[in-house]
């Protein structure tokens, strides 16, 4: 057999089948002449319109996190500014599906622009652009194949709305050309528990039909395996009943990442399901709650009344469980209209997450009142925590404005280098630390978080990467105070007995992760943990450490 093919696991579990490659792109048919230009910027206006709709009803029946991604897509289908673009190229000469291309383009530029999180949009957005110009061309949506029987996914890149559909008992494992461990199709196959391997440009070589073993932990793609094998798998999820302990009894709380407020705005389904679904037996609470949706596509800021309603009915839905809501995470790197700030050179170094504040204070506590009246009407558990802190100076200012508003227990997040090696200074200024692994890996590795060529650089498992971990689990053990991770590194259940051992005292991850990670941690004492950590540090990279790891565990 030849040598795997290696890219990035973001997604474990394993599973053996044949390829079925993704359906391509519509192709632009040669401009046609525009006689009626009114007839025209219709054909274009329904086609976004049935987009939307089409979007906003896969969010209805979809888990949380891919609810989120697509209720986004379906806003940008609808965004009546892409309208009046669309009439400007048609009334230039342009035929609606020229038009379509053409508008989506302008806003392509910008996002790639703006580098960061916003760039990593981009994909969705081309996502929205080629099922509008399917719709107004009669053509099939591009997507996902439909061989009649059990596959492997291979694609260049998957959209959320191609993920949301995808039937796991159908398709065995999704392979990428492109992505990151940020990506949406890294995001996506954790919440449906696919194993998952991105950023493997050798994916182009993959063929219809041929048999191949996904490692998603491993990061790995056999091909030549018997097909004998094919359908197997080694993904099912472990009964586990919960908390979170390692096997001699050390507590480690599992949390939820909770996609937005924005669920509940649309029918309290989707969060709600999910906790249920979960089970608020197995998960302790919400680790990280963002509200960031709550703000985006909105000219004017959220009332103070507004978002109160909003964080009421998550606090009601976890049911008097702890909740760690991360205040706004934007700025330049995710402009809002209503924040009023300067375009910048480099928005991931910019103006964002707490810096705001300095500008638009008055965003911050707004915020903070909403929270703490919510907090107040539910009686829940509430830990407020802000992003983008680099400094202690920066902590205890955030600490001061929380405890103003009447919520006194403050943390931080923990995203930036300085931060994490001055993590005792800080510290002495909150209750708790929370670390963002994406985030830090970017700063610490000089990765921009959106470059699927530098992705083996933002593996969580970079030993840097873990060294600043460590340097804040240590920080939490001489102060006494918790500290977690709120990165999707927490959901590799491997990876988390490694966090353990550098001193984590909870792991906040997506529901499917829970059971998996809980049964991992029940394996290994908090003794094994820290030599597991240990080793991990002392690899000379991320598939080492990862290697070294799993051949100890």
């Amino acid at each position: 057999m030849a040598e795997p093919l290696t890219g990035l696991g973001v997604s474990p579990g394993v599973a053996v089948g044949p390829v079925a490659r993704m359906g391509g792109r519509p192709a632009l048919p040669a401009p046609a002449p525009v006689s009626d230009v009114d007839a025209e910027i219709s054909r274009a206006a329904d086609a976004l319109d049935a987009v939307a709709k089409d979007l906003a009803e896969r969010a209805a029946g979809a888990p949380a996190d891919a609810a989120a991604i697509l209720e986004a897509q379906s806003l940008m289908a609808g965004d009546p500014t892409l309208v009046d673009a669309i009439g400007e190229h048609v009334r230039a000469g342009q035929d609606a599906a020229h038009a379509v291309h053409a508008a989506f383009g302008a806003y392509r530029e910008l996002l790639a622009g703006a580098g960061g999180y916003l760039a990593e949009r981009v994909a969705d957005l081309d996502d929205v652009r080629d099922r509008a110009v399917a719709t107004v061309l009669g053509e099939p949506m591009p997507g996902v194949p439909a061989p009649g029987h059990p596959y492997v996914l291979v694609a260049d890149d998957l959209a959320p709305a191609d993920t949301v559909g995808l039937d796991p008992a159908t398709v065995l494992a999704l392979v990428t050309e492109r992505g990151s461990p940020t990506s949406h199709t890294a995001i996506l196959a954790r919440s449906l528990g696919l194993p998952a391997v991105v950023g493997l440009p050798a994916a182009a070589s993959l063929v219809d039909g041929a048999v191949v073993r996904v490692d998603g932990s491993a990061g790995t793609v056999e091909v030549g395996v018997d097909p004998a094998q094919a359908g197997t798998t080694a993904a099912a999820l472990p009964d586990y009943a919960g908390p979170g302990r390692t096997a001699d009894g050390h507590p480690v709380q599992l949390l939820l990442n909770v996609g937005s407020a924005a669920d509940l705005a649309t029918g309290g389904t989707s969060s709600t399901a999910a906790l249920r679904d979960l089970g608020l037996g197995t998960a302790e609470g919400v680790g990280l709650f963002r509200t960031e949706l709550l703000f985006l596509d909105r000219r004017d800021m959220p009332s103070a009344a507004e978002q109160q309603r909003e964080y009421e009915a998550l606090l009601t839905a976890v049911g008097g469980r702890k909740v760690v809501l991360r205040t706004l995470d934007a700025g330049a790197d995710k402009p809002l209209p209503f924040l009023g700030l300067r375009p910048e050179p480099n928005p991931a170094l910019g103006v964002r997450g707490l810096r705001v504040a300095r500008v638009q204070p008055e965003v911050l506590t707004t915020q903070l009142g909403a929270v703490a009246a919510a907090a107040a009407a539910t009686g829940a558990e509430v830990w407020v925590m802000a992003p983008m802190v680099s400094t202690a100076a920066e902590a205890a200012s955030f600490a001061d404005a929380a405890r103003a508003a009447g919520l006194p227990t403050a943390g931080v997040m923990i995203e930036v280098p300085a931060a994490a090696l001055r993590a005792d200074r800080v510290l002495a200024a909150v209750d708790f630390l929370s670390i963002g692994t994406n985030d830090l890996g970017q700063y610490t590795m000089a990765a921009d978080r959106q470059s699927g060529d530098l992705a083996e650089l933002l593996d969580p498992w970079q030993p840097a990467v873990l060294a600043l971990v460590a340097a804040c689990g240590a920080a939490g053990g001489r102060a006494g105070k918790p500290v977690g991770v709120c990165g999707e590194a927490a959901a590799d259940p491997l990876l988390a007995l490694v966090l353990t051992g550098l001193g984590m005292t909870s792991l906040s991850m997506s529901a499917r992760a829970v059971p998996l990670v809980g049964a991992a941690l029940a394996a290994h004492t908090l003794a094994e943990c820290e030599a597991l950590a240990r080793l991990a540090l002392d690899a000379d990279g991320a598939a080492a450490a990862r290697e070294a790891v799993r051949t100890a565990a």
